[in-house]
């Protein structure tokens, strides 16, 4: 097909396809899309300069006839997006007016600089202190704009009316949201000295349930799902044992960059919790596993981030639910009932295995970098060996 005046602009969205890391099949799709799209607003005598959505719809709609097209109904929906996709690029050249992005919600001025202060002082992730601003959002209207004049039956009255509309673990984290940000307030002497005491516990009892874990076995089958032959399968395969073995969370694996790892030393670096830095040593087979990655499969950027995505466009893992697929689908290949099948399943699985192995409770927090000896000891609960040492006969048994 013919692309007119577009043809260079055609041209130039083929190699930024291509650029991100989309395969030649892929890439030619867009490129057939663009040209068709190029061609129908000749046929139409539509300016380039007047695409908008209107236009785009007008194009899903038409009974195809243009030269090269062997289509006698309308354009596909997948097809469709492939031209949505191209009418963007032309937008961000200045080509085409872009359609205005929605504004985002307007933050209070105490939020936003609520927010600064978590970000500087309190070392929790970006991820937290967005949900604290917008929770903090949230209760605003019922709290009232003045926070000189809150006070503690205000504050009681404001999260019970919220344990009525949403479930008890999210407001749990709203307390803690607005805690904080009492906290807040009060060391800038905004508001009422101790209504942080005022806010309601919300019941839980914690650590009252066993820790969701498999054994050693169905972890090494687990493992073993992994196709070394392709990239995603070397790639995950590297995730599986760092969560197996060093008893990573998702978010560690997120976070990691190629400075983390010492090869001489054999040790990895991970940031958790409050920004605190351990240095824990790399096993054999998860250093080799990661280093084949960095080897065969990782793409060639300048980012410092170790883990991608292994579909394009190229860009680093950045959501926890991306670790968590990895392991649900090899879950999945192996075919293992489980009781979980998130990410954390495999940092149990390690703890409980180091356990067993003899591995005091002090080592094994060590290793999982626990804050509190209390999360160590709930692991305890399922070393069955060691608790059957101390159980104590049932009263009345013969």
């Amino acid at each position: 097909m013919d692309a007119g005046d577009l043809a260079p602009l055609v041209t130039e969205f083929a190699r930024h396809l291509t650029g991100l890391g989309h395969a030649s099949l892929t890439v030619s799709g867009y490129d057939a899309a663009a040209r068709h799209l190029a061609q129908w607003l000749t046929l139409a005598k539509i300016a380039v300069a007047d695409i908008d959505d209107g236009v785009t719809d007008r194009f899903a709609r038409h009974r195809c006839r243009c030269p090269g097209i062997r289509r006698e109904k309308g354009v596909s929906e997948k097809y469709v997006r492939r031209v949505r996709w191209f009418v963007e690029f032309l937008g961000e050249r200045g080509i085409v007016q872009r359609k205005p992005k929605l504004a985002s919600p307007t933050l209070d001025r105490r939020v936003v600089e609520f927010q600064d202060w978590l970000r500087q002082h309190r070392g929790v992730t970006e991820l937290t202190i967005d949900r604290h601003g917008r929770m903090v959002m949230r209760l605003l209207p019922a709290l009232g704009i003045r926070p000189r004049s809150w006070n503690a039956q205000l504050i009681r009255n404001v999260i019970i009316a919220e344990t009525k509309r949403v479930s008890l673990a999210y407001v749990k984290t709203m307390t803690m949201a607005l805690r904080g940000f009492l906290r807040f307030l009060s060391a800038r002497g905004l508001c009422r000295a101790g209504l942080d005491q005022a806010v309601p516990i919300i019941p839980q009892w914690r650590l009252s349930s066993l820790p969701r874990y498999i054994g050693s076995s169905d972890v090494e089958v687990l493992i073993a799902t992994c196709d070394q032959t392709t990239a995603t399968g070397v790639r995950d395969r590297a995730i599986l044992l760092l969560l197996a073995r060093l008893g990573l969370r998702a978010g560690d694996i997120l976070s990691l960059r190629l400075t983390d790892i010492d090869w001489q030393q054999a040790t990895l670096s991970v940031r958790g919790k409050g920004r605190r830095e351990t240095r824990l040593p790399l096993p054999q087979d998860a250093g080799d596993a990661v280093l084949a990655y960095l080897d065969q499969a990782r793409p060639h950027v300048v980012d410092g981030r170790i883990f991608f995505m292994s579909n394009a466009p190229i860009r680093p893992l950045t959501r926890s639910s991306a670790v968590s697929d990895v392991v649900r689908c090899a879950i999945r290949k192996a075919g293992i009932t489980t009781p979980s099948n998130g990410a954390n399943l495999l940092r149990h699985s390690a703890a409980t295995a180091m356990l067993r192995g003899g591995a005091t409770l002090d080592t094994v927090g060590a290793v999982l970098r626990h804050r509190s000896p209390d999360m160590t000891a709930h692991y305890a609960k399922v070393d069955v060996t060691m608790l059957l040492q101390i159980a104590q006969p049932w009263p009345g048994d013969a």
